[in-house]
């Protein structure tokens, strides 16, 4: 009897686990159930399993570490402008698999469109777009004195990388992903590094990305070639904590999703040991990440407030890298253009496109087939054009 009424508490147990969990799923994430992966290795699932896991990452059974971000108490507003004429943008997003596109002009909204049952009021991941808040939230931690300069050594802030090929690196040369320390970041190759490390077991006592890094043999010169690298952007992640003595997440919320004015909860997930995966997984409202556009028009200082140095976007956004695309560079973990704008890029169609010249944000959402092949990419490049192109036209 007392077997049979420990079974029925422990299956009560669970069911409401369950219930409370399922309970905390919005609308749209409920109804993709069914198609939740059941592994960690988000690079092997398929299309229908990343359409359901992308608006839920932080939520998902087999995940379930994530650390939130709250919003501003005094969101900003984002009003209605003139709406854009863009011909063939129901077929663009349905060719681009999006999730959500939104177009900001002179801080209103010249377009706003949603796709795959996604809405305006969920949270999609960000994948590499995160790289770009990472950046930021250095430029932050030099203005508020936590880090002395750029030219400082990557293992005088995180002291388990000496002796490793990443002992006399310098952050800049991590920002520019130009460490010369060897790296596969081949999305569709399973033994490749951006593939092994996440799920790599940390060594006793040390954060899981950096038990990792501190293996990898030097390959070029510091400051030679660039290469890039995930890892990096994680190791970056790893500094700005221990500079700062404050998680990611509680730093990006001081620093960002605060004076920004973000309207919607965020979520960053976290590694092993804890850590946020700063290459990668913030989750949040795709105007959000247009929020971020505009943050960054207003050179980080929203409502007078200079969250970085004056400089900050100017030098992290300029070409410091080739990188053996025409009219491309890269900067501190931002792809640049030579006309100018600039943008984040996250794997499977994420980004935060920024046209200074025309007060222009783009902020996109998708679930393209591959990672970072296929026709999908050149088709984004084209759309930025168009968008550009319909501006000047005057529409």
């Amino acid at each position: 009897m007392r077997k049979l009424t420990l079974a029925i508490a422990i299956t009560t147990a669970v069911l409401c686990a369950v219930a409370i969990w399922f309970c905390s799923l919005d609308k749209e994430t409920r109804g993709f159930i069914a198609t939740f992966p059941t592994n960690t290795d988000l690079l092997t699932w398929p299309q229908s399993q990343r359409d359901a896991a992308f608006r839920a990452m932080d939520r998902l059974p087999v995940l379930l570490h994530a650390r939130a971000v709250s919003p501003s108490q005094t969101p900003l507003a984002l009003p209605l402008g003139k709406p854009l004429v863009i011909p063939g943008i129901a077929a663009y997003v349905a060719a681009q698999h999006a999730a959500g596109i939104v177009i900001l002009q002179d801080g209103k909204v010249r377009l706003e469109r949603y796709g795959l049952g996604f809405e305006a009021a969920g949270r999609w991941t960000s994948f590499s777009v995160a790289k770009s808040f990472t950046s930021t939230l250095v430029g932050a931690a030099i203005q508020d004195g936590y880090i002395k300069s750029l030219e400082d050594k990557v293992s005088q802030y995180v002291p388990d990388l000496r002796g490793s090929a990443y002992d006399d690196v310098t952050i800049r040369q991590l920002l520019t992903m130009s460490s010369g320390v060897q790296w596969n970041e081949d999305y569709e190759d399973v033994h490749s590094d951006v593939s092994r490390f996440n799920d790599a077991a940390p060594d006793p006592g040390v954060d899981a990305t950096v038990s990792y890094m501190r293996k990898l043999p030097r390959a070029h010169p510091a400051g030679a070639v660039w290469n890039y690298n995930t890892g990096e952007t994680n190791l970056v992640g790893v500094l700005i904590s221990s500079a700062t003595r404050k998680s990611l997440s509680q730093y990006l919320q001081e620093k960002i999703w605060q004076p920004a004015g973000m309207e919607a909860k965020a979520t960053w997930l976290l590694s092993k040991t804890g850590q946020e995966i700063a290459g990668c997984c913030i989750q949040a409202s795709t105007r959000d990440f247009a929020r971020f556009g505009l943050f960054v028009l207003a050179n980080g200082s929203p409502q007078g407030q200079q969250i970085v140095p004056t400089d900050w976007f100017a030098e992290a956004t300029r070409k410091q890298q080739g990188i053996g695309v025409n009219g491309m560079g890269y900067g501190f973990f931002w792809w640049t253009y030579d006309d100018g704008s600039v943008a984040a890029q996250g794997i499977y169609g994420q980004g935060i496109f920024i046209d200074r010249a025309r007060r222009l944000v783009i902020a996109s959402n998708a679930n393209w087939a591959r990672a970072d092949n296929g026709p999908e990419p050149e088709a984004r490049e084209a759309f930025y054009r168009s968008v550009q192109a319909a501006i000047d036209a005057g529409q």
